[in-house]
């Protein structure tokens, strides 16, 4: 039977993440602080802690791999506008500021995806606090599970 304090543990295991906002790396250091000193009382806190470590773990790796993504095609939209050949000392270097490439909106959708995700982010972390006070566990979608 699951009490108060249980469920009250659960919940700002959850939402320790949101420490993100004030310390770096918040979002790791705050979960797992509070789930390795409150794992072994009970099964219900070691498994929602597993899940938001999880989460937020998946979600580091999709923002790598969104960011490897999205930062080349801004890269050589800024490269592909600099005429390197009339370089000569800072008085003839030219800027050219063409038509926009395709380059910089398949970056700007990538980017308008990252915001999207975070914002779904925010939104999974607060549902699943309103599950755990429930004493429910909620199960994160598109979560790999490295701690099991």
């Amino acid at each position: 039977m699951l009490d108060n304090h249980q469920k009250n543990i659960a919940t700002f295991i959850h939402l320790s993440t949101f420490s993100r906002f004030f310390i770096p790396f918040g979002n790791f250091i705050g979960p797992i602080v509070l789930w390795l000193a409150n794992k072994d009382k009970s099964e219900f806190i070691d498994s929602n802690g597993k899940q938001i470590i999880n989460f937020q773990i998946s979600v580091f790796l999709y923002a790598i791999i969104l960011g490897t993504l999205t930062i080349p095609f801004f890269i050589f939209k800024i490269f592909n506008g600099i005429d390197f050949i009339d370089f000569n000392g800072f008085e003839s270097f030219h800027v050219n500021i063409g038509k926009p490439s395709p380059l910089l909106y398949i970056g700007g959708a990538l980017g308008v995806i990252a915001v999207i995700g975070f914002i779904i982010e925010l939104v999974l972390i607060i549902v699943a606090s309103l599950k755990a006070r429930d004493g429910q566990v909620y199960n994160y979608p598109l979560t790999i599970n490295f701690l099991k």
